[in-house]
């Protein structure tokens, strides 16, 4: 192991690690981060650890991270990338995120082909991407930087990772202004002060559509000024009335010459009907007019994607119910995540944490809830009841009066929730990296 590698990790917590995991090499490096490919010494599994540059005061900090949180709050999902440990020095106020290893991001898949991917595969990753979408949302948090390095590939199953920029739903507009990459930013985070949803993802995702498609970005704008040209060129200008929603929210006014756009299909003349009407109803102009993720999935481009999962379900059942020793009302729970088992909470030498899962109250429908699911305090020594999940330690949740925010703000808790939590907190913004590829970083 060579002394670049080992030096990425502080000398405690590099110690502390190796007890545990080998390096085996130097993934990548971002703003905020640098990823390492290790081997457990316990299972030898691989795994991705993740360590952050910035520094950490508290387990209390870690905790309140946005992706911890997140990730506590959406796992487990088939196609949300697993959060194994959490591995916190308090000496060296470092902290590492031992994360599931995948093979690649879509990014690294489209690079450098010549020949487009065959329109299964693309469909197969489309309607992953957009189930692992309608299953944020659905939980009351937006992601933000849905773009093609943050979407791994690993057998053909898609997961959608990095939840460094996510945001609640109830969190208080405005949001920060530039967030996420350039070229997948939605016109509604280009054109007002902070005034967006969870819709921006859509758009986001639309634009991961037409790249794998086509193996070139959509929208490559060089500044915010060219990256809304290169809308315009595309789509069109929007009419008065889209345009006077954005007016409203911007301290600066703004007028666009009439472009009457090339469209989609014209840069995409192959594409099946069922995947232009997809990609233009995920990438309309107005977030209002904008296709959810729920309804993206009902779209009649997925339908073999669905009947391909229904008749899978089936088939899993029925081994079930013919297998002697299988219980087959266990085995529907656990395919739909309700499976429960006992977790012995530890702790190890330097703080070594396991995540997992808080209870989740399912929302159904087209609206969000209006009240945050109860999380459960958890305490080191305890045996506890969890949803099931192969975690191999435990992280402890920390206690505010009993209750916790799904996701907190930067310098305040959601107005909404700040009575009933009566607290603050100071936590920096955070965010994991965002590649700066040929100008479109943040």
């Amino acid at each position: 192991m060579g002394r670049d590698v080992s030096a990425l990790l502080t000398t405690d917590l590099y110690c502390h690690t190796m007890n545990r995991y080998k390096i085996i090499s130097k993934i990548g490096e971002g703003t905020f981060s640098e990823v390492l490919k290790t081997q457990s010494l316990k299972d030898g599994n691989f795994y991705a650890c993740k360590k952050m540059k910035q520094h950490y005061k508290s387990t209390e900090q870690v905790n309140n991270l946005r992706e911890v949180q997140a990730l506590r709050r959406l796992s487990p999902h088939p196609n949300i990338l697993i959060l194994y440990e959490v591995v916190f020095d308090r000496k060296s106020e470092c902290l590492a995120l031992i994360c599931e290893l995948m093979d690649m991001n879509i990014y690294e898949l489209i690079k450098g082909r010549r020949q487009p991917l065959p329109e299964n595969k693309i469909r197969n990753y489309m309607y992953q991407l957009c189930k692992s979408l309608e299953h944020i949302h659905r939980n009351g948090i937006f992601h933000r930087d849905v773009k093609p390095e943050n979407i791994l590939i690993k057998q053909d199953i898609l997961k959608l990772g990095d939840f460094g920029s996510c945001r609640s739903v109830f969190s208080k507009q405005p949001f920060t202004e530039y967030i996420s990459t350039r070229w997948y930013r939605a016109p509604e985070c280009l054109l007002t002060d902070g005034y967006y949803t969870y819709k921006m993802d859509i758009w986001s995702a639309g634009c991961v559509f037409f790249e794998i498609t086509s193996l070139r970005p959509l929208f490559p704008g060089s500044n915010e000024l060219d990256q809304i040209s290169k809308i315009h060129d595309v789509l069109g200008t929007p009419a008065p009335l889209v345009l006077r929603k954005f007016k409203q929210s911007r301290a600066m006014s703004f007028d666009f010459p009439h472009k009457k756009g090339a469209g989609i299909a014209k840069l995409l003349p192959s594409i099946s009907a069922e995947g232009l009407s997809l990609m233009c109803a995920m990438l309309e102009y107005d977030p209002d007019q904008r296709i959810s993720a729920k309804e993206a999935l009902q779209h009649s481009y997925f339908t073999e994607c669905r009947t391909l999962e229904t008749q899978t379900l089936h088939r899993k059942l029925r081994i079930a119910e013919q297998s002697k020793t299988a219980d087959s009302t266990n085995y529907l729970l656990r395919i739909a995540g309700r499976g429960r088992r006992q977790v012995n909470v530890r702790t190890h030498g330097t703080l070594a944490l396991k995540i997992l899962p808080e209870p989740v109250t399912r929302h159904h429908g087209p609206t969000f809830p209006t009240e945050l699911p109860k999380l459960h305090v958890s305490e080191l020594g305890k045996t506890l009841t969890y949803p099931a999940l192969k975690f191999q330690s435990v992280f402890p949740t920390p206690a505010h009066n009993g209750k916790l925010p799904l996701i907190p703000s930067i310098k305040y808790f959601d107005a909404k929730f700040e009575n009933q939590h009566h607290m603050k907190t100071t936590l920096k913004p955070y965010q994991l990296p965002s590649i700066d590829r040929k100008g479109g970083g943040i």
